[in-house]
């Protein structure tokens, strides 16, 4: 393997938005294209994990998706898109960096960027990742009890260090409790991406005001191989959610993250990236701990 340096943000046009993109690695190598959930910017996307499987001999690509870090934003409350817009983004993306085919690591929320990416545009899916989401199906259980007693009222966006300790506390809580959630290391990570983002009232309410359409099919549409990736912790989508996403998509297979929640804490890297290099056409390392 060889050392693969980060290439350095830079903001991409898409149709009519500017998107921040950072890629590691080298391009003449298998590209993935990681999607982070929602109001969470490419910072959460480590650089360490980036770099760590650019290492693995992966062209890495990471992006603030629109309301996030340096791209586009809209007017707090009045996101301008649906989630088939940033879906293209995706899409556009690829084409900025002259990718036909990438492997789609989708995490949480994003969970429906890789459905109608793999549902709609299979020809440019290598394969695809889902982190830490789910079908959205009736049945799967709630949000854990800790997680809703947890939920306060959003901070006043002009008080950046209110804002900074509201998002330390969604990630504390996000993590359901694992015993690998790094405080001091989060607070690090989301004081930088407050610093960076154009318009932080925006990314705490944009998300979760946009219209959820859909692709054409569900899961059971997708033909891409799959891996699901999920916490025994998570509280957002009790571990059942990824057992069902692995039996709704055909093939697809299940890595049970243990101690972890709605997240990838770095201790679980040495499992994850493995597994990942492995699910996009890596064959010297074994999966571990896989179901």
């Amino acid at each position: 393997m060889t050392d693969h340096p980060a290439h350095g943000e830079r903001l991409v046009q898409v149709a009519d938005v500017e998107l921040c993109v950072e890629t590691f690695g080298s391009p003449r190598d298998p590209a993935i294209l990681l999607v982070d959930g929602a109001a969470a910017s490419m910072l959460w996307w480590e650089a360490e994990l980036c770099e760590q499987i650019a290492r693995g001999d992966r062209f890495v690509i990471r992006y603030d998706t629109r309301d996030t870090g340096r791209s586009t934003s809209y007017p707090p409350g009045r996101p301008g898109y649906t989630f088939t817009d940033l879906a293209g983004d995706a899409l556009g993306i690829l084409d900025a960096l002259n990718v036909d085919r990438a492997h789609i690591v989708c995490r949480s929320m994003a969970g429906g960027i890789g459905l109608i990416v793999g549902v709609d545009h299979p020809d440019r899916v290598a394969s695809l990742t889902f982190v830490s989401t789910s079908t959205g199906e009736d049945g799967l259980p709630p949000p854990s009890d800790e997680l809703t007693g947890n939920n306060s009222a959003a901070p006043d966006p002009a008080d950046r260090a209110a804002v900074v300790d509201f998002v330390v506390a969604s990630a504390r809580a996000y993590s359901g409790g694992s015993p690998h959630f790094d405080e001091a290391a989060t607070r690090v990570l989301v004081e930088r991406d407050v610093a960076r983002t154009r318009n932080i009232a925006s990314t705490l309410a944009n998300h979760f005001a946009m219209i959820f359409d859909g692709p054409s099919r569900g899961f059971g549409g997708i033909k891409a191989s799959t891996l699901v990736v999920h916490g025994d912790r998570d509280p957002v989508f009790p571990l059942p959610h990824g057992q069902a996403l692995r039996d709704a998509i055909p093939g697809a297979k299940l890595l049970i993250l243990q101690g972890a929640g709605h997240d990838l804490p770095k201790p679980l890297w040495d499992v994850f990236v493995p597994a990942l290099i492995q699910h996009t056409g890596g064959d010297r390392i074994a999966i571990e701990r896989m179901r």
